[in-house]
């Protein structure tokens, strides 16, 4: 028996510069940084998770930081952008805030939504919108970005494609429904309330076939509950798309698949999760590397840029609350 999909468990990008990539997504939007692993097909690179104060499903980020990469380009079977809920109300907050740090974004409404668009260092596409979540993440804990204005999760994805309907046939199995239509852009969730669950399907027929690179996202991942669970969904997908097996990620288990799109669609287990391998207090501090590479860990750090984590002493969110409310 299949449990319905939830929403996104978690999105994968490709970045160049670590550091860079580190201080972004942990100084600017003020995400937790969850796990500090490598690339299990590649281990002499890193493989960055970014989350709320524990990486629940829902709010994960992560990256493969390959510092030479050259930069990608979104075209059809790509992933446009990638969205992260705010609490309604916070937007000054974070106009502000993205403003002090020198990053351009542009304000829209989308759906009757408050949307600020902008980029990553890497020009990857980031959207904050305004919505009241029934079950947000937990704001984290070494972030100066007050808990009141932080990051919730996911609010979903835009897929950028030549057509709705194959892509939608595939979300449809996946018991998603359109649900909204404006413009160009086609709504899909499924039932519930959970982070990540919006799909948009943004449709230019006339789009350039996406080029893989720093600032694309390589992959989304949608939840599944547990291993009983993936294996039901695998075996409903498989006549469909074809799926891989189930491949072990430490953290959760997964399988992969491309829609008709072309872009890449995994499900990820919820279980076991981040907390297995080091207390939540100290997640992302060293390096966790899966045991089979253990006998290799001197020359995989060897390969490894050196990285400083700047963590945010919660004693002074008072100052930072003062600040946000004059900003407004």
């Amino acid at each position: 028996m299949k449990t319905p999909i939830a929403g996104l468990h978690h999105v994968t990008a490709i970045a160049s510069n670590p550091q860079r990539n580190l201080d972004f997504y942990t100084e600017v939007l003020g995400l937790r940084f969850v796990k500090k692993t490598v690339n299990f097909d590649d281990p002499g690179t890193y493989h960055f998770y970014f989350g709320d104060d524990t990486g629940k499903p829902g709010t994960i980020l992560t990256f493969f930081p390959w510092p030479h990469a050259k930069r990608g380009r979104l075209g059809a079977g790509e992933v446009a952008a990638t969205a992260f809920s705010i609490p309604a109300g916070s937007l000054p907050y974070w106009t502000d805030r993205l403003g002090k740090h020198s990053v351009d974004f542009a304000q829209s409404v989308r759906f009757g939504s408050p949307v600020i668009a902008f980029a990553d260092p890497d020009g990857m596409g980031l959207e904050l919108v305004e919505n009241t979540e029934a079950q947000p993440g937990v704001a984290p804990r070494y972030s100066d970005v007050p808990a009141a204005y932080a990051v919730q999760g996911f609010y979903g994805v835009t897929l950028l494609e030549r057509r709705v309907e194959p892509t939608a046939s595939v979300l449809e199995v996946m018991q998603y429904k359109e649900i909204a239509r404006e413009g160009d852009r086609v709504r899909f969730s499924p039932a519930g309330d959970a982070l990540g669950r919006v799909v948009d399907l943004l449709i230019d027929r006339d789009a350039e076939p996406s080029r893989m690179g720093a600032g694309t996202v390589h992959h989304i991942a949608f939840r599944n509950t547990g291993d009983e669970d993936q294996l039901a969904w695998r075996e409903t997908l498989a006549p469909m798309v074809g799926v891989t097996p189930v491949q072990e990620r430490t953290y959760f288990r997964s399988i992969y698949f491309r829609e008709p799109g072309g872009v890449l669609f995994e499900m990820a287990t919820d279980t076991p999760g981040f907390l297995i391998d080091e207390p939540v207090e100290a997640l992302g501090e060293a390096l966790h590397i899966p045991e089979w590479y253990e006998p290799q860990r001197p020359a995989i750090e060897a390969r490894l840029t050196p990285l400083t984590l700047h963590k945010f002493n919660r004693t002074s969110e008072s100052e930072s609350e003062s600040e946000s409310e004059a900003a407004q």
